[in-house]
């Protein structure tokens, strides 16, 4: 018959035309220009928290003019604080949650009070939002677990390294000065040996703790490997590195472990060198670690700095 030939009203699609259908609503999502089609576009091609966060402040200020957002969350052992424009005397706050986890406060400020309409929209955009914030922050967690040391909590010989390669790089570019302190713990093995690991690894908790309380907020400590520790100091010389070297080794050996009726305490050494421009990290490491060496061969419990042999004698560096 002649309609045999005629294809069913309702005959399933072909590969071809599922293809083209596909295509389209691809090209109409990657087109749309809504600020929901462009919030769900963007923030799903990042898993940086800070850059999620600025793709946010964005969108928003595209679609509720504000003054200054402000988003705070504590990632593990450290503070993540995102801020972008200035305040006002209007505020309104959120609690950022799912599924019963917290993932950071958000603040919004600005000179006019936020109506109804407005605080509707905000939370909208922040339901949006929501699940990519979670994962970002997964993913700062994992990143920061690699880079820290599981037993003292700080940051571990990765993280030194990047650091030391990032300070390099500003000091080559702008003269921002960094100076590297290398610290060891006086014969930690006999401590081991005689006492015990347990005993070790709380003199090695404590001295990481006693770090924290001999430096400053803009300092950077690191657990550089076995009983030794880096310590790298912005805008500062040998000369600044050889007092907080010493203040350190002071700190260090007021500590007190108690073992049975005996209380454990050990001294430190300390090895100083200044970065020198258009110097790579290894040899800057290796000029403090010399240093250090020194220091243990003055009969440990010092400081010695780094020196170079220049046309003068030898100088600190």
């Amino acid at each position: 018959m002649a309609g045999n030939n005629r294809p069913y009203p309702h005959a399933p699609q072909t590969g071809h035309s599922r293809l083209a259908e596909l295509r389209q609503a691809k090209q109409a999502w990657t087109q749309a220009d809504d600020p929901v089609a462009r919030l769900y576009r963007r923030t799903s091609t990042t898993l940086s928290l800070e850059h999620l966060l600025g793709i946010f402040a964005e969108e928003l200020a595209r679609a509720i003019p504000y003054g200054q957002l402000v988003y705070r969350h504590r990632l593990g052992c450290q503070d993540f604080v995102y801020s972008t424009g200035m305040g006002g005397a209007h505020r309104c706050d959120y609690q950022l949650n799912l599924e019963g986890a917290h993932y950071g406060s958000l603040a919004l400020t600005r000179r006019q009070r936020f109506h109804e309409d407005e605080l509707e929209i905000i939370e909208y955009l922040l339901g949006i939002v929501i699940c990519p914030l979670r994962n970002a922050c997964q993913y700062a967690l994992v990143e920061q677990a690699a880079l820290t040391d599981a037993l003292t909590g700080i940051p571990n010989k990765r993280a030194l390294d990047m650091a030391l390669a990032r300070d390099c790089s500003i000091d080559d570019r702008h003269g921002d000065r960094f100076t590297l302190i290398l610290c060891d713990l006086d014969h930690f093995k006999e401590v081991n040996d005689t006492y015990g690991h347990v005993i070790g690894d709380l003199l090695l908790q404590a001295s990481a703790n006693a770090l924290r309380e001999a430096t400053r907020d803009g300092d950077s400590i690191f657990r550089f490997g076995g009983e030794e520790f880096a310590i790298v100091l912005p805008h500062s010389d040998c000369r600044d590195g050889e007092d907080v070297a010493d203040r350190i080794r002071a700190a260090i050996n007021s500590i007190r472990i108690p073992c049975g009726d005996h209380q454990v305490q050990v001294t430190a050494s300390a090895g100083v060198a200044t970065h020198r421009r258009g110097e790579p990290p290894t040899h800057w490491v290796a000029r403090a670690d010399d240093a250090l060496y020194r220091a243990k061969g003055a009969g440990r419990n010092c400081t010695r700095i780094a020196h170079v042999v220049g046309s003068t004698g030898t100088e600190p560096v």
